[in-house]
């Protein structure tokens, strides 16, 4: 570091970084959060560390003096870009900055091996990004991402309850999951209406191929979907009774009881080439 970094306020006036309902932003400031954030992310000494969102920089800054090898940010707020770029001219060689879109966006390709996601994401496109991310779960490390504590409760909710549904199946089917911090509003700027939470997701061995993920997105859309119905009405589409059946699974059943082992058959039999 080739000086004092300004106080983050200092840099938000500075950028004229008011947070923007539109995008989604609300910064969290307080430095020992964040560096517990980055903590709780695990050893990171050779890895190649992504953040999605950084704002004025408050996550950017513990990521770079951590031990991970390079961080890359991508950041489409061009107020917030300016700010992340000057923080990597104090930082020189430690920081990328990608301005663009994340949605969409395959940083995979960007980005070498062994990488993980480290982020505050933005609250209106966290989901979104995530699927993105389970689809290609095999080429990441971890992922931990703070969502609204809601989202982050749909990604680890168990079967059965009111949280668990498409979101659950999908990341736990190709990810352990965990809950690793609870943050409230206060800490953030502007304060959201809701509490915050940290996940940690990380990918198992053995990962679906595209097309068996693609079958899991169907069959979970269609179940969830309709959750209030029986499996054999919200999955009529796809062979309702005889898909069942074949599955072993009883049709009268409804969506939020089936475990994700359970979808998983309804997804193989989907995907096989003589459904």
């Amino acid at each position: 570091m080739t000086g004092a970094l300004p106080n983050l306020r200092e840099v938000i006036a500075k950028y004229e970084l008011d947070a923007r309902k539109s995008l989604g932003q609300h910064f969290l400031l307080d430095e020992n959060l964040t560096a517990k954030i980055v903590r709780l992310a695990g050893n990171l000494t050779g890895r190649q560390v992504i953040e999605i969102g950084p704002g004025p920089g408050g996550l950017t800054r513990p990521l770079l003096r951590s031990d991970a090898a390079h961080v890359t940010a991508v950041e489409i707020d061009r107020r917030a870009a300016a700010a992340i770029r000057e923080l990597g001219e104090q930082m020189p060689g430690r920081l990328t900055l990608i301005e663009q879109d994340a949605v969409g966006l395959d940083l995979t390709t960007i980005v070498p091996a062994p990488r993980q996601i480290i982020a505050n994401l933005p609250y209106n496109i966290g989901s979104v990004l995530l699927v993105g991310w389970l689809r290609q779960a095999a080429k990441w490390e971890r992922l931990s991402l703070m969502f609204q504590l809601e989202v982050a409760e749909r990604i680890t909710a168990a079967p059965g309850s009111d949280s668990y549904g498409r979101l659950a199946v999908l990341a736990q089917w190709c990810c352990e999951t965990h809950i690793v911090m609870r943050i409230p509003p206060e800490a953030f700027t502007p304060p959201p209406k809701v509490w915050s939470a940290v996940a940690r997701l990380d990918p198992r061995k053995n990962q679906p191929n595209a097309v068996l993920f693609k079958s899991m997105e169907r069959v979970t859309a269609a179940a969830f979907g309709q959750r209030r119905k029986m499996l054999r009405s919200s999955l009529k589409g796809f062979g309702g009774e005889e898909l069942l059946r074949t599955a072993g699974i009883d049709s009268t059943r409804r969506a939020e009881t089936l475990s994700v082992a359970e979808f998983e058959r309804l997804a193989v039999i989907m995907a096989s080439p003589s459904a």
